[in-house]
Order: C-alpha cells, then sequence, then structure tokens
C-alpha cells in the first residue's frame, strides 16, 4: 500500500533518509562528470565568456547519464526513478554549481506537464523531449514564486491561444526552447505551451547575482501557445511543480553546503600559523563543528522533503517547508563562513568560494524565502495568527 492510498487515519510511515546502492550509484556517475568537466576554473571561464550555461555538460548529463527523464514514467519515454533520485543529482550540482538548467528543465518543467493529461499529444511529445534531453523546458514564473503563491497570470490569452503579458526574472529562460506559460484565458486560468523562439516572444536578459543561474524578462505581445491544460487542473499543475522544485531545491542547497564545509575544513587543515595548521585552533576547530552539526541536520531535512515528495506522502507540503525553512539559511551561512576562514584569498574571483555564496544568496530567494517557508508551515501545522 502506497503513502497515497493510507486512509487518513492510519500512521504516515517513517521517512527513509539513507541512500540506495542506486543512488549511490548515481551519486558517483554525476560527480564523475561533474570533476571533469565542471571543476571552478572551467565554471570561472564560462562566466567570463558570458556563456549562459554549458550546453556539452547539459548534455552529457541529461542524455548520456539520462537524468533529464528520472521523474518521468518508463512508459512516457522516461527513467521511471522518484524525487530522491533527482535530489541527488542535485546534491552534486549544488556542489559544483554548474551552469546546467537542470532545476527548472528536468524538475519543474517535467512535474508540470505530469501534471497535465499526458495522454494528449500536445502534452506527451514536449514532455518527451524534456525526459530525452533534447528539449529545455522553463516553467514562466518569477524566480522567487512560492509553492502556495501562484498569483495570478500576468499574461493574458484570447480565445485563438494568442499570449499577452509579462513575466519577470525567469531563471534559465535564455536557454529554454519551451517556455510554459500560466494565462488567464477567457475562461479562466490556463497553461500554454511557447516555442521561445516564436513571433511574439522577447526574451530580455538581466544580470543576475548568481551568473551561474541566468535570469531573463519574458514578453509576450500576440505570441501563439498550444493548450496543455486550462482551469483548476493547470493552476495544480503549476502548484505541484513549484512545490516540488521547493523540496529538491533543498538538496542543492545541501550540496552548496557541503563543498563549502569540505573546502574549509582542507584549507584550514593546509594553511599554516605559527607553525601550526590554522585548521587546529580552538576557536575555529568550534565554529567548523557547529557549521558540520548544522549541515547534518540539513542533510537530514533535504532527505525528508526527497522522501515525501517521492512516496507522496500527505506530510509532503510540511517537509518541504521545513526543509526550505532550514536549509537555505545553512547554505549562505556554510559559504559565508568558507569565505571568512580562506581570509584574503577567500575574497578573490579566481577562489570559487565566491560562485557558491551567490548561488547559495541567490537560492535562498529561489522558490519562496525562508521566512515565506515558515509561515506556511505555521498554516500547515495550525500555528496561523488568529
Amino acid at each position: 500500500m502506497t503513502a497515497e492510498t493510507l486512509p487518513s487515519s492510519a500512521p504516515t510511515p517513517d521517512p527513509d533518509l539513507l541512500y540506495s546502492e542506486d543512488e549511490d550509484a548515481l551519486r558517483a556517475a554525476v560527480r564523475s562528470l561533474l570533476a571533469d568537466r565542471s571543476d571552478p576554473a572551467t565554471v570561472l571561464a564560462g562566466l567570463e565568456s558570458d556563456i549562459p550555461y554549458d550546453t556539452a555538460l547539459w548534455r552529457a548529463l541529461a542524455t548520456e547519464i539520462g537524468t533529464a527523464g528520472l521523474l518521468v514514467p518508463e512508459k512516457l519515454g522516461g527513467q521511471g526513478a522518484s524525487a530522491r533520485e533527482a535530489a541527488v543529482v542535485l546534491e552534486e550540482l549544488g556542489r559544483s554549481v554548474a551552469p546546467v538548467p537542470y532545476l527548472t528543465s528536468a524538475v519543474i518543467a517535467v512535474t508540470t506537464l505530469l501534471g497535465c493529461d499526458v495522454d494528449r499529444a500536445e502534452v506527451a511529445e514536449p514532455l518527451a523531449g524534456l525526459a530525452e534531453g533534447r528539449t529545455v523546458g522553463v516553467l514562466a514564473v518569477p524566480l522567487p514564486t512560492a509553492p502556495g503563491g501562484v498569483p495570478d497570470p500576468a499574461v493574458r490569452a484570447d480565445a485563438d491561444g494568442a499570449l499577452t503579458g509579462r513575466v519577470t526574472s525567469v531563471a534559465d529562460a535564455t536557454a529554454a526552447e519551451l517556455l510554459l506559460v500560466l494565462a488567464q484565458g477567457p475562461d479562466g486560468p490556463a497553461l500554454y505551451g511557447v516555442e521561445a523562439t516564436a513571433d511574439g516572444v522577447r526574451t530580455e536578459t538581466v544580470t543576475p547575482l548568481d551568473l551561474t543561474r541566468p535570469l531573463a524578462h519574458l514578453t509576450f505581445d500576440g505570441a501563439r501557445g498550444r493548450l496543455l491544460a486550462r482551469g483548476d487542473r493547470a493552476r495544480t499543475a503549476v502548484e505541484r511543480a513549484l512545490l516540488t522544485g521547493a523540496g529538491l531545491l533543498a538538496s542543492e542547497q545541501l550540496g552548496v553546503a557541503e563543498w563549502c564545509l569540505s573546502e574549509t575544513v582542507r584549507h584550514t587543515a593546509e594553511r599554516t600559523q605559527f607553525g601550526r595548521p590554522v585548521g587546529s585552533f580552538q576557536a575555529l576547530k568550534h565554529r567548523m563543528a557547529a557549521l558540520w552539526l548544522e549541515v547534518a541536520s540539513a542533510r537530514a531535512a533535504a532527505r525528508h522533503a526527497a522522501d515525501a515528495l517521492a512516496t507522496g506522502s500527505p506530510d509532503a507540503a510540511v517537509a518541504v517547508a521545513v526543509a526550505q525553512a532550514y536549509c537555505a539559511p545553512v547554505a549562505v551561512r556554510a559559504a559565508e563562513e568558507c569565505i571568512q576562514l580562506h581570509g584574503g584569498i577567500g575574497m578573490t574571483w579566481e577562489h570559487p568560494a565566491h560562485l557558491f555564496l551567490k548561488r547559495a544568496k541567490s537560492d535562498e530567494l529561489a522558490l519562496g524565502s525562508p521566512g515565506r517557508h515558515r509561515e506556511a508551515l505555521a498554516g500547515l501545522v495550525g500555528l496561523s495568527a488568529p
């Protein structure tokens, strides 16, 4: 019996926070790829050349390893895995701040399409493209949009599917070939698929804090879209995608924090003062020990969220809110400690520490701030103010 079929009076199964052998094998494959093609020097070189994302790396990650279709059932052309496996991929991407649109395309866009009628060709065809890594898709909502906080659509749709409006701060829109647009139609909200290169679509690149996750404003001026879903189904598909994205973003934040802690321990063990490694000084030991405890707790929170999403737990929304409220500040704190404990070199462009701080700060606002998730958690567990 799955978690989705349990009666409401039945206790929720304990979450499985451990990694399976298959998940460990997936981690090894992804880590090996990223170590070979996305080391800090490579990422920095890409940023200096104004390349929005690494197409060769994305092709290898999405198609050669097959991570693009992890969340897609096998009968629809995917790998038939779950949020647990996708979380492992995002942990490794966080450890390398790789400039690839995995969260936006393989998680959020895929989950949006899975919430539509996948038996329709209008949905099945783009879903297959995303699953195979042939297409990069993006849900056209502002990056800070939180689960449960989807505003009224800023885009309007005519009866013939012509879209008009503007959406700001869309992550990875510059890399997208397919835009999933929630619009207000004549009969209520509706979800449309729009080619990024279609007439009437304009993409305006903006300079983000985190250069490894580009942002852009999207303007639609009579662009034609294919109807994917309408009414409550369209809004529910978007809400589920944002919840899944926020829950798995916690795993990326965990990866950021893990790299920062590991790099700080390595550096302080090698750098010496007064004939001793600075990492042997008690004050620094205490700071790194405290950070280790926070990272370990973040791992538990992120794994709980991934497991809850994978099993369809009725507590998934609670698990996601807890994970985001906790993991986001931990990633920022770990990145700040990494820079401070590296001393002067940590402040330089040549050292990759600033990439992790920028990703951590960007992730802290993405898909809802920690405060927004704490507020949501209070409501979910009945602690809302009267």
